[in-house]
């Protein structure tokens, strides 16, 4: 992964030093997170390695975190899911004494470029809702056992979590600084899940969000900002005493798989996955995702998860996840990517037919959930999709989501029988709105929806005549539509794109996910950008100097 820290020399010249870290780890590399698992439950300890950021610049004090520290988290959930699935509670605590987490390193954050905060912001987010998902559907319950002194984005961990239980020593305390010390927004939806998700009364929440020192003991209690508070002397046994309740012994026999590294092959122009190939042409901003269909549709046996890591959907969906990170943080200037798939449409559907039936299962049922998260990964990434149907193509089914989360569809107008809906395309992967794509593309026709939800192949007319698709040009006018149509997109404006986009792709009722993440895309992309906040005198950039902010105090 790449981004751009801007250090102090650098921002005089306005240079950006390129640095590089990777995605993948795996638990014998945390540095910042320890994970312990017994039979049933399992404790994240955080103890943040104060030089081990991703650069040299600044240091990760009193458990704040950047990129690095929130990206062993992220690979902490999705094992404790595939590889601990007996574990039914987890406790996020902290090796520090008096403190759970400071939020996101100020420093980090101040030195970066915009971006690079964005992006930082989203991910985040994400992480987050991989947690509150594991409790909704996988059964993994988050306890935040708050020992010490939670702020910012420590609290917006915290909230993520299903319960939180703080200390009550009369010095521990809950808050979210940022408008006050930083003249920024809680940029993890810290403030939409403190009203939507814990329904904190509106005049508490304008109080505590603006609040620098936070709320400590009962009175967080009563503002419904913890679930519970506990002295010093009997923290750890009423974190425990709770941890025992939500146990489930149900899920306690089951083994998990181990998640093995990807390891692709890499070039400057390609990153090639054993399912997926990224081709990247710089100099164009453009990118293609080629996805390779199942070689097979294999039997599941009776123990699902003796399939392993290299079942084809869990496999190929890892890929695609680490491609779409690469994507966002690696090459901020690719514009448009081209979706394609090479492979047979019935091996699609034979599978997806079988991940149906058998859905039930534990690994089964995290497969598809795994393939769910994705999805809403490309629905959340800041670039222009479009997909393209040819001779050969596979897009059927779960692969038919590609098609539909991209912008628009282009079919070959002699490519025959080459798209087709199925089971998984009635609302498995539901989108942050909560409604399936085919769903959601026709908000206004919801009875066309159902009717394609069944299942059904198309060919070109078909296709362009139920909605499927956006154009079907012939043999004729295919390489000329489609150059135009890369050509229009790569001129326009990427900010008024992304913008576009995201209103757009969301179409239908409104979530606490898509909330969260419209809210911090206007307002934070906003905030990034102004004076007050990232100005020569702005409170991001001057915190922790003698000298005070200096706001333009004109609202706009």
């Amino acid at each position: 992964m790449h981004f751009r820290l801007v250090d102090a020399a650098s921002r005089d010249n306005g240079a950006a030093r390129l640095m590089s870290v990777k995605f993948e780890t795996d638990p014998a590399r945390y540095r910042h997170w320890k994970l312990e698992t017994e039979r049933d439950r399992a404790r994240l300890v955080m103890k943040v390695d104060e030089a081990g950021g991703l650069s040299p610049g600044y240091a990760l004090k009193l458990n704040s975190y950047d990129l690095a520290v929130d990206l062993e988290l992220a690979d902490a959930v999705t094992r404790l899911r595939f590889e601990h699935p007996g574990v039914s509670v987890i406790t996020l605590e902290s090796a520090l004494e008096g403190m759970f987490c400071a939020g996101a390193n100020i420093f980090m954050l101040a030195h970066s470029d915009h971006g690079f905060k964005v992006n930082f912001c989203k991910f985040t987010n994400e992480t987050r809702l991989a947690i509150e998902d594991a409790a909704a559907n996988s059964g993994q319950h988050y306890i935040a056992a708050l020992n010490g002194t939670c702020s910012g984005g420590g609290y917006e961990l915290a909230l993520a979590c299903g319960e939180i239980i703080l200390v009550d020593d009369r010095r521990s305390a809950v808050s979210l600084p940022e408008i006050a010390y930083l003249g920024v927004l809680p940029g993890t939806g810290g403030l939409t899940r403190l009203v939507d998700k814990r329904k904190v009364r509106r005049d508490l929440a304008d109080v505590f969000a603006t609040l620098a020192e936070g709320v400590r003991g009962e009175r967080a209690v009563k503002w419904g900002l913890v679930d519970a508070v506990a002295p010093r002397s009997r923290f750890n046994e009423a974190v425990g005493e709770r941890v025992a309740s939500l146990v489930d012994p149900k899920r306690a026999g089951r083994a998990g798989i181990a998640l093995d590294a990807l390891a692709p092959a890499e070039s400057e122009a390609e990153i090639r996955y054993r399912h997926l190939t990224l081709r990247l042409d710089q100099a164009r901003r453009l990118a293609e995702l080629m996805v390779a269909g199942p070689a097979n549709a294999p039997a599941i046996p009776a123990a699902a998860a003796a399939l392993g890591a290299d079942f084809y959907p869990l496999r190929l969906f890892r890929e695609i996840d680490d491609a779409l990170l690469r994507l966002r943080f690696n090459y901020p200037e690719i514009g448009l990517v081209l979706i394609k798939s090479a492979g047979g449409l019935e091996r699609v559907l034979e599978l997806d037919r079988a991940l149906w039936e058998r859905r039930d299962d534990w690994f089964i049922n995290e497969t598809l959930l795994m393939m769910k998260r994705v999805f809403k990964r490309l629905d959340l990434t800041a670039k222009s999709f479009f997909a393209l149907i040819e001779p050969g193509s596979c897009f059927a089914g779960s692969l038919f989501e590609l098609a539909l989360a991209a912008d628009r569809i282009y079919m070959k107008a002699d490519v025959e029988g080459r798209i087709a809906t199925g089971v998984l395309n009635a609302g498995t992967f539901p989108m942050g709105n909560g409604l399936s794509r085919l769903r959601t593309r026709f908000i206004g026709a919801p009875t066309r929806a159902a009717a394609l939800e069944p299942g059904g192949r198309f060919d070109a007319e078909a296709a362009l005549a139920a909605g499927l698709v956006t154009a079907a040009p012939d043999e004729l006018d295919w390489e000329e539509e489609l150059r135009l149509a890369v050509s229009e997109r790569l001129s326009l404006s990427p900010d008024a794109l992304t913008g576009m986009e995201a209103n757009i792709r969301f179409a239908g009722p409104e979530t606490m996910e898509t909330r969260i993440f419209g809210r911090l895309s206007a307002w934070q992309n906003w905030i990034f950008q102004r004076p007050n906040a990232v100005g020569e005198r702005g409170a991001l950039k001057l915190y922790g100097q003698p000298q005070s902010p200096q706001f333009d105090y004109r609202r706009t």
